[in-house]
């Protein structure tokens, strides 16, 4: 199978969409961040130092799909319609979720931008926190959706 990001050369080289369609693209991924019950107890209550964790993490969330182009090599500058991010908090695992929904109308997927929005969304909390948890995990980031294209809509079984 040849790899779509390598020329003949085997050298890297940006997919060409200019033959593709423009379809809506929709992709939806997460990834959980587990923290100290002290760390879980600012990240809910907004008592940390650097201010609200949660808020933070969702700008910082959005902000990270929007530059994924700057970030990941290969991937194609998008404009993007719509940016959603969910934060869920599990209090038995001192937990948080975050979740990136990202829509386009392209000729190429947003899934490196809604994983590249969980990343640096999960981030976000790490550093607003690492002064209370250092041993703070991030975890189970994935793709859990995604709609259109050539290769048709992707569904984890969960």
């Amino acid at each position: 199978m040849q790899l779509t990001h390598l020329d003949k050369q085997n050298n890297p080289t940006m997919v060409d969409v200019s033959n593709k369609n423009i379809t809506m693209r929709e992709a939806y991924a997460s990834g959980i961040i587990t923290m100290s019950a002290q760390a879980f107890d600012a990240a809910l209550n907004h008592t940390g130092k650097k201010g609200s964790i949660t808020q933070s993490a969702i700008i910082a969330a959005i902000m990270g799909s929007k530059k994924t182009s700057e970030l990941i090599p290969m991937c194609h500058p998008l404009l993007i319609n719509k940016i959603n991010v969910d934060i869920t908090p599990d209090e038995p695992t001192h937990s948080i979720k975050i979740g990136v929904l990202v829509k386009c109308e392209g000729k190429t997927g947003v899934e490196m931008e809604a994983l590249t929005g969980v990343s640096i969304g999960l981030l976000s909390i790490y550093d607003m926190l690492k002064a209370i948890d250092k041993t703070m995990r991030i975890s189970d980031i994935c793709l859990e959706r995604k709609s259109g294209g050539k290769s048709g809509d992707f569904h984890r079984d969960i």
